[in-house]
């Protein structure tokens, strides 16, 4: 019998519509092999939304994806939007359709594909072997807190504010998703804050230690997130899963991603409570190589993966992707972003006609 889930595609701008395309191919194609139908829906965000619609989140846009399944997200952005107004730019659209599907736990993993441990900055017995995983708390934080604004004083000077806040009910939540995606993984949490200078920090501290007597079997740890960016690059193999709020998550995971050598490469999934997940690559819309062929689809066909093993519970599906992305990569196939001596390098449509015949 055929399982059918209806899912919201977002390609967005730049690099997005390309790298979707390939996505979309391959989801059909597993989904034909696994008995699962896909019921696509497209719809408008980001400077795409903006050109058409005038918002960065159209109403509609929101409306169609509480309906779906799940979300597969593209890219966002670019720099004919950069100069709008801060409630007009693409990335207001983003945080709108977080907050919109209250998605507040980000799941970034960091894994080196033993295929491209060259394509690292960093030496081989640094990244070997890494495996990462960041819990991000998506929806409070620096980005939400109030007040925020510029203000002018009454010296007449202009003061620009932005409130860190977290109710101990926000840092619970997400604290209850590290802990459980610990327990899947090594079971080992780094819990990541600033808690020597930052009350809010001291509370999210309290909390998760608080919340760790429920979980015995994993071993919880704290660091300063200063000395987590460092640690990061000199030893990342020490850390297996980290929490942390979203400031911190969002500096953090770049920062986990680029020891992959690309982060055109790299996943994410964002979830809530209930209703459906965002998935996308952690990668942004690259309008320098839109429209050129160039693009690296393997983390949109990626986050197609997460979205199967985390948003649809079909979890052999998504280890049917991935292993034709590993395969791929075994047959020497790169795009120019992670291209390395000897290998063959592709365009984006290249790499996904690769990824069909893999699966085939």
């Amino acid at each position: 019998m055929t399982s059918t889930y209806r899912i919201t595609l977002l390609p967005g701008d730049g690099i997005g519509p390309e790298i979707m395309a390939v996505a979309v191919d391959v989801l059909n194609t597993v989904g034909s092999q696994m008995d699962l139908a896909f019921e696509f829906e497209e719809a408008l965000i980001g400077g795409a939304a903006i050109d058409a619609t005038g918002e960065p989140l159209p109403e509609a846009t929101l409306k169609t994806c509480k309906a779906s399944d799940a979300v597969l997200l593209a890219a966002i952005g670019g720099y004919k939007w950069d100069t709008l107004p801060r409630h007009q730019r693409p990335e207001t659209g983003l945080l709108g359709l977080r907050s919109g599907l209250e998605l507040f736990a980000n799941l970034r993993p960091a894994t080196i594909l033993p295929q491209l441990i060259d394509a690292s900055s960093l030496k081989r017995e640094v990244v070997e072997g890494v495996d990462i995983m960041v819990v991000r708390e998506l929806t409070g934080g620096i980005y939400f807190g109030s007040p925020k604004g510029v203000f002018e004083t009454e010296t007449g000077q202009k003061r620009g504010v932005n409130t860190m806040a977290y109710t101990d009910g926000e840092i619970d939540r997400i604290g209850k998703v590290a802990f459980e995606t610990a327990q899947k993984r090594k079971g080992q949490l780094c819990s990541v804050d600033k808690a020597n200078v930052l009350e809010v920090s001291q509370l999210w501290r309290d909390r998760i230690i608080a919340l760790s007597a429920d979980y015995p079997d994993v071993a919880l740890t704290h660091m300063y997130v200063d000395n987590a960016a460092m640690q990061l690059i000199r030893w990342p193999k020490q850390f297996d899963t980290i929490v942390t709020g979203n400031l911190f998550g969002d500096i953090l995971s770049d920062a986990a991603a680029m020891l992959t050598g690309s982060i055109g490469m790299l996943p994410s999934a964002s979830l809530g409570a209930s209703g459906p997940g965002v998935y996308e690559p952690v990668h942004g819309s690259a309008p320098d190589i839109a429209g050129q062929d160039k693009a690296n689809p393997l983390a949109q066909v990626l986050s197609a993966a997460m979205m199967l093993r985390y948003g649809l519970d079909q979890p052999a599906a998504a280890d049917r992707i991935e292993q034709a992305v590993t395969k791929v990569l075994d047959q020497g196939y790169r795009t120019g972003d992670i291209m390395s001596e000897s290998m063959t390098q592709v365009g984006c449509k290249a790499m996904g006609e690769a990824l069909l015949s893999a699966l085939a």
